[in-house]
């Protein structure tokens, strides 16, 4: 039997009238760049993460960067964030201009951790990142006590967290902004690229609309030097259709979730991701942890179960951070987790009979 790590095509045919017809539509008006559907989109997007401003733009990595921009960041500024996750985290902080500065994580939830976020604030602090990675909501109560303290803005970073909340509080709505990518294989995936930033502050959600716009709100008139990136109408009608399934395929997600931890919770040697109490996991994905990881994803592969590893080199150990000199005994979490960590099969199509194979492989591995 052959699992696939995720399967959008199912996805497509699941919805395919629906979809077909919002490309038809957008098709049918040469409403390419911005206009209706993206306005629409926004909006609904705005009102399903409970946030009063929306702005969308080309992809979750511009997110970052248009956040971090409006907020001001110069040069010199340090902008703290968690040592494990995609280098879009880390990489947009100094395209703003700003000094990256990690911090590890928690052993158990893999997102920032927050006994040590204290200590890697300095006079040039201003902000801070944190990741709801995986899915798994960062402990924002912490993080927003230590911003209020020091007096620094928060970028929650939600690519791979729609809907997940934090004590009945949907993500995105704790810090200054919140960045979301709309990357296919995301939970909520477009086809093609796509990303948005929230916020509650007008004034700053229309600078970030400025910069992403060429510097403009109306064409033709550009108050600063911006950029260009703008969600195209077909990304945005898309999306619109997909938006209206995501809390059915959240839960979905859980549901697999919760049989993976019923078929999989006394196997030898295997560590399950853990949901952290207050906090509302949406399983983008399942993330588990072995000290044999590469010969339990060879093992799984064989049989046709397709894995991924997210993320195989933690951030401070990349080529592209090999000045800032750091060591394995700086991120001991994030040093330990990378070399452990594997993603298994979870998507919403996912079927009893796919779900049982990969569990019965994975036990087959562990026998």
């Amino acid at each position: 039997m052959k699992v696939p790590f995720a399967d959008l095509h199912l996805q497509y045919l699941s919805i395919k009238d629906d979809i077909d017809a919002a490309i038809a539509a957008v098709i049918k008006s040469s409403a390419f760049i911005r206009g209706p559907f993206v306005q629409k989109f926004e909006d609904e997007f705005a009102a399903a993460v409970g946030a009063p401003y929306c702005v969308s733009c080309a992809n979750g990595t511009d997110s970052l960067y248009i956040a971090m921009h409006a907020l001001g960041v110069k040069p010199g500024d340090e902008i703290i964030t968690t040592a494990h996750s995609w280098i879009s985290t880390s990489e947009t902080i100094t395209q703003a201009g700003g000094k990256v500065v990690f911090c590890d994580t928690d052993a158990k939830t893999f997102t920032i951790d927050t006994a040590k976020l204290e200590e890697k604030i300095t006079p040039r602090t201003v902000g801070i990142i944190p990741v709801h990675l995986y899915g798994q909501p960062a402990n924002m109560g912490e993080i927003m006590a230590i911003a209020r303290k020091h007096g620094l803005w928060v970028i929650e970073d939600c690519a791979q967290a729609h809907l997940a909340e934090v004590d009945g509080q949907m993500v995105g709505s704790f810090g200054d902004a919140a960045s979301y990518s709309f990357y296919p294989g995301k939970n909520l995936g477009a086809m093609g690229d796509a990303g948005a930033i929230t916020c509650k502050d007008k004034s700053l959600a229309d600078k970030m609309a400025m910069f992403a716009r060429h510097g403009g709100l109306t064409k033709g008139e550009h108050r600063i030097e911006g950029i260009n990136s703008r969600l195209d109408g077909l990304q945005a009608a898309i999306l619109s259709v997909k938006l209206s399934r995501l809390a059915e395929w959240t839960a979905k997600r859980q549901e697999v979730a919760a049989r993976y931890a019923a078929a999989l919770g006394n196997v030898g040697g295997l560590e399950l991701p853990e949901n952290a109490p207050g906090r509302t996991h949406v399983y983008h994905l399942f993330v588990v942890k072995h000290e044999r990881r590469d010969a339990l994803a060879a093992h799984l592969n064989e049989h046709g179960v397709q894995t991924v590893i997210n993320y195989p080199v933690a951030l401070p150990f990349l080529p592209a951070y090999e000045h800032l000199g750091h060591h394995a005994e700086d991120f001991p979490n994030a040093f330990h987790n990378q070399s452990r960590i594997l993603s298994i099969p979870i998507f919403p199509e996912m079927t009893e009979e796919q779900l049982g194979y990969v569990a019965d492989t994975v036990r087959g591995f562990a026998a």
